[in-house]
């Protein structure tokens, strides 16, 4: 397969171009004949056009790649090599929706000819690749694994936003169904990645690894966020505390905040979710994702104390939060926490403000029902600075001061400012 794909006799496909799947598609379009698919044929149009939907890449990107963009399944009958990189995500109760990937695996798998490879990147608890989707790959083509056609296992690690580990430049793991399968995967994602492969011994393996990844993050987040409510009531400040125990030489560095996104905060119920299955109840899983879902509640909380303490009747106050994406210096709102926030501190009766110099108001008022202002004005009686882009690291205190009335709040949720010492004109809090 490798050798063929090389001299560019057969196809690789990418089914999903979000912030995964295209990146991955163009790397390999360098040196590949590659098949683009996407159900969106809306986005397909956009990068035909060599303009990426997500916002990540630069137009250069697309230059001198060998890359078919499609909406129309019948094109990935001409590709051999499958990759299917859809997003994973939760519903409303936390439980893993599995309806993404399983229509990408009946929809390679009514194109799937003898000789073939589906390869799965999309983030999933252990065991889904095997026992879920494959049957389907199988029913839908007729064909039998081993046999017919081969599958693996490749977990994405890409970071949105990151300018300097961008995909050639992070390790990949690979799995497949069998060694010989494994060593065919391993060369044709080693031809386009430089920093390296890793040879996971088995699917489940490279799945599981995946998954623990970033509920890793997520367990670790949780904990500095815990300390920061703590810490909070004892009027001690969390970053001196974390700066203090980070000399040390084996203290873990994570800092408080919001953990919402497509990975942190959706990864650790896929891992849960099996394991209930297998009756197993999760204990320091879930209650770290506990701690984290409740922060924007924890915010809005203090907010409205500190209006009260300053004498002010919440429902006649207005707030503007500074940044609504899910991270610093992307456009990507999905799960944002930042959205729940708004929405907790609306159940005080405060009337809120949002503005983000990343985030498509059309997107934010479709997924969220909320508006970002066109300005902002200078009367706000708190400022939440929620993300930490760059177009709001320079801002000084007189910035804050002069967008809000006499002795406003500044909540700095990503500690991106450095506590006043002395008395400013503003009511300074952080996590």
């Amino acid at each position: 397969m490798y050798d063929l794909l090389q001299s560019r006799k057969k196809k690789i496909s990418v089914i999903g171009l979000g912030y995964v799947g295209l990146p991955l598609a163009l790397e390999f379009a360098r040196e590949h004949e590659v098949i683009g698919f996407d159900i969106n044929a809306d986005r397909v149009e956009m990068m035909k056009q060599g303009n990426d939907p997500s916002d990540e890449l630069d137009s250069s990107a697309f230059d001198n790649r060998s890359i078919e963009f499609t909406a129309d399944p019948e094109r990935l009958r001409d590709a051999h090599f499958h990759i299917v990189a859809v997003p994973t995500p939760v519903n409303d109760s936390k439980v893993p929706n599995l309806e993404p990937v399983l229509a990408a695996a009946q929809t390679v798998g009514n194109v799937l000819k003898k000789g073939d490879y589906v390869i799965f990147e999309s983030t999933v608890y252990p065991g889904c690749t095997e026992e879920d989707c494959l049957p389907l790959l199988e029913k839908a083509s007729g064909l039998k694994l081993g046999t017919d056609f081969k599958i693996g296992y490749s977990p994405e690690r890409i970071n949105p936003g990151d300018k300097e580990r961008t995909i050639e430049k992070i390790l990949k793991i690979v799995s497949a169904s069998d060694e010989e399968a494994l060593e065919e995967v391993a060369k044709t994602y080693g031809a386009v990645i430089t920093a390296g492969i890793y040879r996971a011994p088995s699917i489940k393996v490279a799945e599981a690894a995946k998954v623990i990844e970033n509920t890793q993050r997520d367990l670790n987040i949780s904990f500095v966020n815990e300390l920061s409510i703590i810490f909070d009531r004892m009027d001690i400040d969390t970053k001196e505390v974390l700066e203090a125990a980070g000399t040390k030489w084996n203290f873990l560095k994570f800092s408080p905040g919001l953990v919402g996104g497509h990975c942190i905060g959706v990864d650790p119920y896929y891992l849960t979710h099996k394991a209930k299955q297998l009756g197993y109840d999760p204990q320091v899983i879930l209650s770290g994702r506990r701690i984290n879902d409740g922060m924007p509640g924890f915010i809005a909380k203090r907010l409205a104390q500190m209006l009260i303490q300053q004498g002010k009747n919440p429902s006649q106050t207005k707030v503007l939060i500074m940044g609504i994406t899910f991270k610093e210096n992307v456009a990507d709102i999905r799960n944002s926490k930042v959205a729940d926030l708004a929405h907790e501190i609306m159940q005080y009766s405060i009337n809120v403000h949002i503005t983000d110099p990343h985030a498509s108001p059309n997107e934010v008022a479709k997924e969220y029902r909320l508006t970002l202002v066109d300005t902002i004005s200078d009367d706000y009686d708190a400022i939440i600075v929620a993300v930490n882009h760059d177009e709001y690291k320079n801002n000084d205190m007189e910035f804050y001061k002069s967008i809000g009335k006499t002795d406003p709040i500044l909540m700095d949720i990503k500690a991106i400012y450095e506590r006043p010492t002395e008395p400013n004109g503003l009511t300074y809090w952080r996590l």
